[in-house]
């Protein structure tokens, strides 16, 4: 029996991960205890898809309601299983910029240390197994905003002649800028991701995550902007747009498309600490200008949005993935969803029976 333990396991990357191995005929041991839902309420809770694996799928998927920080449990789960793990996908975070100042000792428990914990249980019951940690584009702090942008008519475009008018790749320094208390803490756990495979010759890569999308995320204000927007469009909710003109640019990947990217790496893995960029990059990007006059045109609803002239600290005016690395070591990986419009007309397809009645 070949075994993948998922953290996070009821979130958007999480839940996408458990379905697909379980279908490759995995078991899935999952590790998720709704701290979303302490995180950002009762819309943020992930229990009707924890509820859903578990109807689906069955005795393929068997849950865990403990926290990450606790490593007495998590190397209970790791010594009952050693000998059959194959794959750990670490996707539980606490993953927001303006929660993490509210208690930046539990952000740096749940992101920073809570790592640590499951990089010591791989490297004491299952050092052969391969470690894929979901981090994220805030590692590199503020620096994309130092680059040099041009205002357009719905967005900021960095200069057509710039060395990272492809994306930002992973040669962009994290040093020396302001990441936000969260980014501080995903960088911590980047970087131990690095150096257990690094010092330990471990198969660890950390995906530094663009913005992560699709129709399984319990999206919220603070957290998940595409579903969220989505959401508001369809329950007629005011929207409220927070600085740089309403013209800031993410780059947005479909949580399957994460998933083959993570198969795609545990197939082949490379040791010694890995690092990728894993967004939509220049084939699926938005600013949020554009965002709302494309939820407006899929779901034929207006949206009352307001504007308030302040970023929240550390937020990036424009940031698209350079995918080239991933690409370059894995040339047979792409994109199944390849623009913007795809994920959010999929959005609405599967959630309009159920929003609309809010």
């Amino acid at each position: 029996m070949s075994i993948v333990i998922i953290t996070g396991s009821a979130g958007l990357i999480g839940s996408e991960a458990t379905r697909f191995y379980a279908n490759l005929g995995f078991k899935v041991i999952g590790i998720d205890n709704n701290m979303r839902e302490y995180f950002f309420g009762t819309e943020g809770s992930t229990v009707w898809n924890r509820q859903s694996l578990q109807k689906v799928l069955g005795s393929k998927y068997e849950h865990h309601d403990i926290d990450i920080r606790n490593s007495e449990q998590i190397n209970s789960i790791f010594n009952k299983y050693k000998k059959d793990i194959k794959l750990i996908i670490h996707t539980a975070a606490q993953p927001s910029h303006d929660w993490a100042v509210r208690d930046p000792v539990m952000d740096f428990g749940v992101n920073a240390s809570g790592t640590l914990n499951l990089l010591e249980a791989l490297r004491t019951y299952c050092p052969e197994a391969v470690f894929i940690f979901t981090s994220t584009n805030k590692v590199y702090g503020d620096r994309p905003n130092c680059l040099a942008f041009e205002e357009l008519a719905t967005r900021w475009e960095i200069n057509p002649t710039h060395q990272f008018n492809n994306g930002i790749s992973e040669e962009m320094s994290v040093d020396q800028c302001l990441h936000s208390l969260f980014g501080a803490s995903k960088l911590a756990a980047d970087i131990l991701v690095q150096e257990y495979g690094r010092y330990f010759n471990l198969k660890t890569v950390a995906f530094r995550g663009g913005v992560l999308s699709g129709s399984k995320q319990s999206g919220v204000q603070l957290h998940g902007f595409i579903n969220y927007l989505m959401r508001c469009v369809m329950t007629k909710r005011p929207y409220t747009i927070f600085g740089y003109k309403g013209k800031q640019v993410r780059d947005v990947i479909h949580a399957s498309d994460c998933i083959s990217a993570f198969h795609t790496f545990f197939k082949n893995p490379r040791s010694g600490g890995e690092v990728y960029n894993l967004g939509g990059g220049r084939e699926s990007n938005v600013s949020m200008l554009e965002a709302i006059e494309l939820a407006q045109q899929i779901t034929g609803e207006k949206i009352e949005h307001s504007y308030v002239d302040n970023n929240r600290i550390g937020d990036h005016i424009w940031y698209i993935s350079d995918l080239s690395k991933f690409k370059l070591h894995y040339p047979n990986w792409k994109l199944g969803y390849n623009n913007i419009q795809k994920i959010m007309e999929e959005i609405y397809e599967e959630k309009k029976s159920r929003w609309k009645r809010e």
